[in-house]
C-alpha cells in the first residue's frame, strides 16, 4: 500500500481548534489519520473544490465513507486507490452519509463495481431517488418557483430553472436497495464499532459516525472547521425550520470527549468539536442578528442576499444562497420574532410587527 505521511502540526494553545495535519493527501493517495482509517481526497468543480472521503478496514476488505461526484476524474482517481491501496480486497460496502451529490454521486458505480451493499439512513436513501427522478418537488422548476416567491428577480430564477436536473448529470445511477442506518446504530467495521449520529438540518437525515475506541468522529457536513455547513429551505417543505434543527443537532458533539479527531467533508481533520459547535452558533447568532435589522423595513430573501452573502453570487452559489437566507427568514418567522406577508407582487416579505 501506498499512503502519504503528513507533517505534523504544533498545536498553537491560543487558537481554538487544533490541526493535526497540515495539508491533505495528494490525489490518488491516502494517509492514514487513526489505526484502520484513512484518508483520501477527491475534486469538486465549486468553489468548495475538494471534498474528503474516507477508507475503513474492515475485516480481508474496506469500508467507504462518501464518494465524490460522479465524474471521470473522480473514478479515475478512485480506479487509482483501488489499484494502490486496496488492491484485491476491494470495498465490502458503501456508507454515504447523505445524499448530496458530492456525498452519493458514485455509491451506484461503486456498489455495482464490487457487489457492495450501501448503507445509509432511509430518508437519505429516498431523497436520493426523488431527487435523481426529480419528483415530488425536487426539480428545479419548483426550485425557481420557490426562489421567485422570495422575491428573485426573473434573469436569476429564469437561470435557477435552466439548470435543470443538475443531480442527475453528477450522480450514478442509485442503487435500488440499501442498509439501513438509524440514530444510535452500533456499526461492526473491522474490529471497531462505530455509533450513528443523526443529524438534520443540513439534509434530511445526515449520518455522522463516531468511533469511542479510536475517539474519532467522521462528521460529515454537519461540522466543518473553517466554513459554516449550507442551511437552507427547499421547496418540498417551504415553511420549515431548518435552521433550529441544525442548532439542536449540533449540540450532540459536545457530548463526545473533548479531545475527538474531528474528521469532515470539508477542510482539514481537527480537534476542538465543542469550540466549533460554540463556533457555529456564535456564528448564526450574529447573522441572525443581522436580519433582524435588516427587516425593520420588510425584506424578501432575495433582498437579503446582500446582506448575508456580501461578494458576488453566480447561479450556483445563488442556488444555495436563496435557501439558506429563507432558512434565517424562517427562524425568526416561526418563533414570533418577524411577521411574514405575501403581498400583492405575490413575494413573500418579513418585517417587525407594527
Amino acid at each position: 500500500m501506498q499512503t502519504t505521511v503528513l507533517p505534523v502540526a504544533v498545536d498553537i494553545s491560543d487558537r481554538p481548534l487544533s490541526f493535526p495535519y497540515l495539508e491533505p493527501p495528494a490525489p490518488g493517495r491516502v494517509c492514514e489519520v487513526a489505526p484502520g482509517v484513512y484518508w483520501l481526497r477527491m475534486p469538486l468543480p465549486f468553489a468548495l473544490n475538494h471534498i474528503n472521503l474516507w477508507l475503513l478496514r474492515d475485516g480481508d476488505g474496506w469500508t467507504a465513507v462518501d464518494c465524490g461526484l460522479g465524474l471521470d476524474d473522480t473514478r479515475a482517481l478512485w480506479e487509482k486507490i483501488f489499484a494502490e491501496v486496496t488492491g484485491n480486497s476491494g470495498l465490502t460496502r458503501v456508507v454515504v452519509t447523505h445524499f448530496h451529490p458530492d456525498h452519493f454521486g458514485n455509491a451506484g458505480w461503486l456498489a455495482r463495481r464490487f457487489g457492495a451493499p450501501l448503507w445509509m439512513t432511509e430518508t437519505e436513501f429516498l431523497t436520493a431517488h426523488a431527487q435523481y427522478q426529480a419528483l415530488a418537488g425536487f426539480g428545479s422548476d419548483a426550485t425557481a418557483a420557490l426562489f421567485a416567491e422570495h422575491g428573485l428577480d426573473e434573469e436569476r430564477v429564469a437561470a435557477i430553472a435552466g439548470r435543470g436536473n443538475s443531480y442527475r448529470k453528477i450522480v450514478a445511477e442509485p442503487p435500488a436497495r440499501f442498509v439501513r442506518m438509524i440514530e444510535g446504530d452500533e456499526i461492526t467495521i473491522g474490529a471497531r464499532s462505530w455509533r450513528v449520529i443523526a443529524g438534520y438540518g443540513h439534509a434530511p437525515e445526515h449520518a455522522a459516525l463516531y468511533c469511542k475506541a479510536l475517539g474519532v468522529l467522521i462528521s460529515g457536513d454537519m461540522l466543518l472547521p473553517k466554513i459554516s455547513t449550507n442551511i437552507s429551505v427547499w421547496p418540498t417543505q417551504p415553511q420549515s425550520d431548518p435552521l433550529k434543527l441544525f442548532l439542536r443537532s449540533i449540540e450532540r458533539f459536545r457530548e463526545l470527549p473533548a479531545e475527538t479527531l474531528v474528521l469532515p467533508s470539508h477542510g482539514l481533520p481537527f480537534r476542538g468539536a465543542h469550540q466549533r459547535v460554540q463556533m457555529l452558533h456564535d456564528h448564526h447568532r450574529e447573522r441572525l442578528a443581522e436580519v433582524r435589522e435588516a427587516c425593520l423595513q420588510p425584506r424578501s430573501a432575495a433582498e437579503l442576499l446582500p446582506v448575508l452573502f456580501r461578494r458576488a453570487l453566480d447561479t450556483h452559489q445563488t442556488f444555495f444562497a436563496m435557501g439558506e437566507s429563507i432558512a434565517h427568514l424562517n427562524y425568526l418567522w416561526l418563533r414570533g420574532e418577524l411577521t411574514r406577508v405575501r403581498e400583492a407582487d405575490g413575494i413573500y416579505r418579513f418585517g417587525h410587527r407594527a
